[in-house]
C-alpha cells in the first residue's frame, strides 16, 4: 500500500500596484515590495505531492471490514494541518472499497484510491480527488464572484454568502392561522442537536449566533394556485420571489444586525390554503416542500395533515417533525456557504458528514475561499480610500488613521505569504484582521465627507453669512478712497 499526501498551496494574491502607489504618495505606506506590475490581481495555485509507504499503524487501520471504519481509524495518523490531505492506494483486489468503486472520500482529511488499471489511470484518479477534496479554479471564481464579470461565471457562483466575521441566524416559524392550528416547535432541542454541531465546526470560519421567533398572522403574500386534480394549492416556481418581502417586513431582525442574518422560515399554511406544495419549473412538486434564496436563508412549507371529522374542535394541536425540518434547513444551509456537492463519476463513493454536517476538508476549502475572499476585500476597501483621498485634496489623515492602514497592508501581505506556504489557519486569521483594520480606516468618522467640502461649496455656505457686514464695509472704503483723491486734487493753500 501507498500513501499519497498532498499539500495544497496557494500563490500570493497581490494588491494593486496602482493602490500601493497612492498610498506611499500619500505617505501611508512604507517601503513595500511590489509583488507584481500589473495592476490587476491574479491568482495561481499549485499542489505539492509527496509519497511514502505506510506505517504498521497505517496497515492495522486499513485492515479493518469496512472503508468507514478505516477512515475512523485513520484520522489519529493523518496529518492534522488544515488544508493537507491524505490518500491511500490501496490493493486492487481490496475488500474496503464496494465493488464499482474506485475512489472512496471518507469525512476527515483522507481518501483511499483503488490502484487498479494504469499508472496514467492511477494518476488521472489522483486529480479528480484532488479537484474534488481542494481548493480550485472553480471555487477560486466563486469566492471572488462579486468581482467577475456575469458571463465569465456558472448560474450558481453568486449563490454563496459572502465573508463576514460573523453571522445571525434566525429560525421562524410562520403561523397564519393560530385559530386552526396551535403549533408546537420543540426549536432549542433541534438547534442543540442538529444546528450547533456544524456551528461549533464553523466556529474556525466565523462567530455565529441563533434565535427563534413566532410569528403569527404573518402570510405569504402571495396567493397560491388551486388545482383540481390534486385538490391542492401550488406555488409555482415563477411566484417564490415574491414570498420573501412581505415576509421579510414582518422578521425585524435585520434591521438590528452587523452581521449577515441568515432566516430559515417554516410556514405552515392556513386552513384555507391546506395542503399547500411548492413546484419547480418544469411544474413538477419539489420532495422537500421547500426552497432557498441566495445569501438570504430559506422557507419551507410544513402541510397539517386535515382532521379525521370535520367537527373537530379547533385550534387543531401539531407537534413539528423537528427532524425532517432540520434536514431541510441544515441542506439550505450548506447551500449557502458554497458547500453544495458537486457531481462526481460513478466510480467516486463519498461518505456521508453524518451529524457533523460537513467534513473536515469541506471546512478546509470553505477556509481558502474566505481567506481569498478576505484579502481581495482589503484590496477593493483600500483602494476606494485612495480614490477618496486622491479626490479630496484637503483632507486630514489622522495617525490612527493611517496605523490602521499600515496594519491592514501588513496583515494582507502577511495572510498572503502563509498561504503561498499551506499554512491555511494563520493566513485566514491573518486576512480577518486585514478586513478588520481596512473598515477601521476607511468608515473612521474623521474621513467623512462633510468635513470636506470643494471650493464652490465653501463660497455657497460663506458668502451668504459674510456678504451684509461686507457691502457696508465696502461702500466705507469706497467713501474713504473718493474723498482721498478729492483732498489730493485741491490745492494747497500757502500762508
Amino acid at each position: 500500500m501507498t500513501l499519497w499526501h498532498v499539500l495544497p498551496r496557494g500563490c500570493p494574491l497581490c494588491l494593486s500596484t496602482w493602490l500601493l502607489q497612492r498610498l506611499w504618495g500619500l505617505g501611508l505606506v512604507g517601503s513595500l515590495k511590489l509583488c507584481s506590475p500589473a495592476v490587476r490581481t491574479s491568482i495561481t495555485s499549485r499542489y505539492e505531492m509527496v509519497y511514502r509507504s505506510t506505517t504498521a499503524q497505517e496497515e492495522a487501520a486499513l485492515g479493518a471490514a469496512t472503508a468507514q471504519e478505516a477512515d475512523a481509524a485513520l484520522r489519529p495518523l493523518q496529518d492534522a494541518s488544515l488544508g493537507a490531505l491524505t490518500m491511500y492506494v490501496v490493493p486492487e483486489t481490496s475488500s474496503l472499497l464496494p465493488q464499482g468503486i474506485s475512489v472512496y472520500v471518507g469525512k476527515h482529511r483522507g481518501a483511499l484510491v483503488r490502484a487498479g488499471g494504469s499508472l496514467a489511470a492511477l494518476r488521472t484518479r489522483l486529480r479528480q480527488l484532488t479537484q474534488v477534496m481542494s481548493f480550485t479554479a472553480s471555487s477560486i471564481a466563486a469566492a471572488l464572484s462579486d468581482r467577475v464579470p456575469d458571463g465569465q461565471l456558472g448560474p450558481d457562483a453568486r449563490r454563496h454568502l459572502k465573508s463576514s466575521l460573523g453571522y445571525e441566524i434566525t429560525f421562524s416559524l410562520l403561523n397564519p392561522d393560530p385559530k386552526s392550528h396551535a403549533v408546537d416547535w420543540d426549536i432549542e432541542d433541534a438547534v442543540n442537536r442538529y444546528v450547533q454541531p456544524v456551528l461549533d465546526k464553523l466556529s474556525l470560519v466565523a462567530n455565529f449566533s441563533v434565535d427563534s421567533q413566532i410569528l403569527y398572522y404573518a402570510v405569504l403574500g402571495v396567493t397560491p394556485r388551486f388545482d383540481k386534480e390534486s385538490s391542492s394549492f401550488l406555488l409555482s416556481a415563477h411566484s417564490l420571489p415574491h414570498v420573501i418581502n412581505p415576509v421579510e417586513a414582518r422578521l425585524g431582525s435585520s434591521a438590528a444586525s452587523l452581521y449577515p442574518v441568515l432566516n430559515f422560515l417554516l410556514y405552515v399554511p392556513e386552513r384555507s390554503h391546506s395542503p399547500l406544495y411548492i413546484q419547480d419549473k418544469d411544474g413538477a412538486p419539489v420532495s422537500t416542500n421547500a426552497f432557498h434564496s441566495p445569501r438570504w436563508g430559506g422557507i419551507m412549507v410544513y402541510n397539517v395533515e386535515a382532521p379525521a371529522s370535520p367537527q373537530a374542535s379547533l385550534p387543531l394541536h401539531v407537534d413539528v417533525d423537528m427532524v425532517r425540518v432540520m434536514e431541510v434547513f441544515l441542506a439550505q444551509l450548506r447551500l449557502l456557504f458554497g458547500l453544495s456537492r458537486e457531481e462526481l463519476p460513478p466510480e467516486f463513493l463519498l461518505e456521508s458528514p453524518g451529524s457533523e454536517g460537513l467534513a473536515h476538508w469541506e471546512l478546509d476549502r470553505l477556509l481558502w475561499a474566505h481567506t481569498v475572499e478576505n484579502i481581495a476585500t482589503v484590496s477593493t476597501t483600500l483602494t476606494s480610500l485612495a480614490q477618496l483621498l486622491d479626490k479630496i485634496g484637503n483632507i486630514v489623515i489622522k495617525d490612527d488613521v493611517a496605523s490602521e492602514v499600515y496594519r491592514a497592508v501588513a496583515s494582507a501581505q502577511s495572510a498572503m505569504a502563509k498561504l503561498a506556504t499551506g499554512h491555511l489557519h494563520s493566513a485566514f486569521q491573518a486576512s480577518k484582521e486585514a478586513v478588520t483594520s481596512s473598515e477601521r480606516a476607511f468608515f473612521d468618522p474623521s474621513l467623512l465627507h462633510l468635513l470636506y467640502f470643494p471650493d464652490d461649496q465653501k463660497f455657497a455656505i460663506y458668502i451668504p453669512l459674510f456678504l451684509p457686514m461686507a457691502v457696508p464695509i465696502l461702500l466705507s472704503l469706497a467713501k474713504i478712497v473718493r474723498e482721498t483723491r478729492q483732498r489730493k486734487k485741491e490745492p494747497t493753500k500757502m500762508d
